[in-house]
């Protein structure tokens, strides 16, 4: 087994699964702390690098597009101090970072992983129940239903309806926005009827997050929600498969693919999918073009 141990965490792998425990240095990240230890199967990797730097360096671990609902609902929005596939490395411990990327590269060669996006998440999310408050609210998920609660500093109209209660049935899609500069993040919901890209501190589907220390953990409400979600690469639907005996067409499934070009168009306008949904979407229907 190969192990690397620092103040910022304990990487192990057995040839099966990287194990990552985050350390109790003052560095690390609330989100790692409360996510806790992580087990990523080997073939949920794409691949593991180490960068060097005169004091300290940093593994990183890059999995496939679709492997983790955590990266999936963040996009790549989490700070270094709360990403759990990042490790910082002492200068003195080079030769072991060095050994333990080694070992996980052959593990993939040998296992001959492929780098290709899946179609399932191999991770399961952050652990339930989940609570989290931040920002203007509270932000509960039990599996089956997002419970959101207001304090004091949610605003009047947003807060005059009272606490919210959406059933997952009725989720279309998670989305967590951490906040850059004067531009305030959140952590909305998608819900089938609700007016699209209306502002978080008027939204009672969303909670507003002003940048404060416990903002990220609102990441952990969007995962949790996320892996109980249709996973990403079922964005586009198969089209209804023809009655036995109906002649095969190209221009017949063309005129379909266009259709279906239209259709996520009109989802994209109305807010329905993200930009990183629309787009992933979009390619997959052209490459059938």
């Amino acid at each position: 087994m190969a192990e690397i141990i620092q103040k910022d965490g304990i990487w192990a792998f057995d040839g099966d699964a990287l194990r990552l425990t985050p350390g109790r240095d003052r560095s690390v990240g609330v989100l790692r702390r409360t996510l806790g230890e992580l087990v990523v199967p080997l073939g949920a990797l794409a691949g593991i690098s180490f960068e060097q730097g005169r004091r300290q360096g940093r593994l990183r671990l890059r999995l496939r597009d679709g492997a983790d609902p955590l990266l999936h609902a963040t996009g790549g929005r989490l700070a270094e101090p709360h990403d759990p596939y990042q490790l910082t490395v002492e200068s003195d411990r080079y030769g072991v970072a060095e050994y333990f990327t080694d070992e996980v590269r052959d593990a993939l060669l040998l296992e001959r992983v492929p780098g290709a996006p899946v179609s399932e998440y191999l991770l399961p999310g952050p652990t339930l129940p989940l609570s989290v408050s931040a920002g203007d609210g509270t932000a509960s998920f039990d599996g089956e239903r997002v419970r959101l609660e207001w304090n004091w500093k949610t605003e009047d109209v947003k807060a005059a309806a009272g606490p919210r209660t959406l059933a997952l049935a009725d989720i279309l899609g998670v989305e967590w926005q951490p906040s850059a500069g004067l531009e305030n993040g959140h952590l909305r919901f998608r819900v089938a009827g609700a007016p699209a890209r209306e502002r978080a501190k008027y939204d009672p589907n969303a909670v507003e997050l002003w940048g404060f220390k416990r903002d990220p953990l609102m990441a952990l409400v969007a995962a949790a929600v996320q892996a109980r979600l249709p996973h990403p690469s079922a964005a586009v639907a198969p089209e209804a498969s023809r009655e036995p005996g109906a002649p095969e067409t190209a221009g017949a499934d063309h005129d379909a693919l266009l259709r279906r070009l239209r259709e996520l168009g009109e989802l994209h306008r109305e807010g329905v999918l993200t930009d990183e949904e629309f787009a992933t979407a979009k390619q997959a229907v052209l490459k059938r073009l």
